[in-house]
């Protein structure tokens, strides 16, 4: 990618990736493909399992051979990959190296940065809130924060469902030119906002889906104001020790817990290849900082999808979690979008990609089975499609091909 065309990307890729950070060269609005149906999941089958194939030795070595070949062609470092379903035998590995130059191997047990999957947890944090009677979803978000364009009229649920129609600070020129010459700077989410509102409001809120990193920024201070603590502190307290995740991290600058891996982009202002574990993600804050790892992401693919915690305790209650994995179309064939979850084709999570880093947590209801992908790097494949893109897409054509994770290029998305 030349420095020409080194953006972070969103318009087109966003939409189809519908949790990366990052985005296309041209920029461009969320894809305006014909409307997808709104993606639903199945009821448990019986026995729980009757969706996905079985782990049994010839499985896990299709698995190998399909992982293996998905990192030679999108010339991936280092991967881990887990699937799990309840009495069956796990699939835990990890392939290729964690950092290039020691030649240390990628392992199950490093820190990882994942993306977007944060925003997962911004939007637990509101909905727990709304679960308190302190917010409702049909609030307006200018009820709470000033000087939000069209903030009379865009709701809490407008911000979580990506509808509000406002501008993804991380598409506009002076952003990217600014977090590019200088990866370790730290971010407001005030200045970050100042990038999204100095352009105009794309559409009416509600009336389409469209990615937008700036929603889960102003749903980040919303939490905050609300509950009286820093984000990464009621995130800590209310979702993340309960869920019994030890190893996930919401950094206040570019803290990198170890081991981790390191991370490698071509997002960069040169457009040459980087090394980005020291770099600073305050810049993705409520939207994407946060950091975890495999078995943590485990524990949370289920938690997340089910709005119940590991003890049988409620994370998020019952009605508004129908609500959370109400997935209206978003334009992209098999793929729905909730409040800050999606489904697709059946699997309900989220992706995450920031520059260097890329994770997938999904988790099929049909079948209780959860993958969980992680790598370090979010270089795409021949410019257009997102690296755990192409590993979800791989790992449930062998394993669950009625549910297949698929998202189509930007291309197929737009015609």
């Amino acid at each position: 990618m030349s420095h020409t065309s080194a953006m972070l990307r969103s318009g087109a890729v966003i939409a189809v990736a519908l949790g990366t950070l990052t985005v296309p060269p041209a920029g461009g609005a969320a894809a305006s493909a014909p409307p997808a149906f709104a993606a639903s999941s199945p009821a448990p089958s019986p026995s729980g399992t009757q969706d996905v194939r079985d782990m049994t030795p010839a499985v896990a070595g299709r698995l190998d051979a399909a992982v293996r070949k998905v990192m030679r062609e999108a010339d991936v470092p280092g991967v881990t990959v887990g699937v799990w379903t309840p009495g069956r035998p796990d699939y835990v590995r990890s392939f290729g190296v964690a950092n290039k130059d020691t030649g240390q191997k990628m392992s199950s047990d490093l820190y990882m940065r994942i993306g977007s999957e944060t925003k997962m947890f911004t939007v637990t944090a509101v909905l727990q809130l709304v679960d308190q009677g302190k917010v409702g979803l049909d609030d307006p978000i200018g009820e709470y924060l000033d000087g939000v364009p069209n903030g009379d009229r865009i709701t809490l649920r407008d911000l979580a469902g990506m509808r509000s129609g406002l501008f993804n600070y991380s598409e506009d020129k002076g952003f990217f030119k600014a977090l590019t010459s200088d990866p370790q700077r730290p971010f407001t989410p005030q200045e970050l906002l100042a990038y999204s509102f100095r352009h105009p409001v794309m559409f009416q809120p509600g009336q389409k889906f469209s990615y937008s990193n700036t929603n889960l920024i102003l749903l980040g201070l919303l939490v905050e104001k609300e509950s009286g603590q820093r984000l990464g502190d009621y995130l800590q307290e209310h979702v993340i020790a309960p869920a019994g995740m030890k190893h996930t991290v919401f950094p206040a600058g570019n803290e990198f817990p170890g081991p981790h891996a390191q991370g490698y982009t071509d997002q960069t202002a040169t457009g040459k290849v980087e090394e980005t574990a020291g770099w600073n993600p305050s810049w993705a804050w409520a939207a994407g900082a946060m950091i975890s790892d495999l078995d943590d992401l485990h524990t949370w693919a289920r938690t997340a999808a089910t709005g119940v915690f590991p003890d049988g305790t409620a994370m998020v209650g019952p009605a508004v979690q129908k609500q959370r994995l109400t997935t209206p179309p978003t334009g992209i064939p098999g793929a729905g979008y909730g409040l800050g979850i999606f489904d697709v084709q059946g699997w309900i999570g989220h992706n995450g990609s920031l520059p260097g880093y890329e994770a997938l947590t999904v988790y099929l209801p049909s079948a209780r089975t959860t993958v969980v992908v992680l790598l370090n790097t979010d270089i795409t494949y021949r410019g257009n499609t997102e690296p755990s893109t192409l590993f979800g897409r791989a790992i449930t054509r062998v394993i669950s091909p009625a549910h297949v994770f698929d998202l189509p290029t930007p291309a197929a998305a737009t015609r």
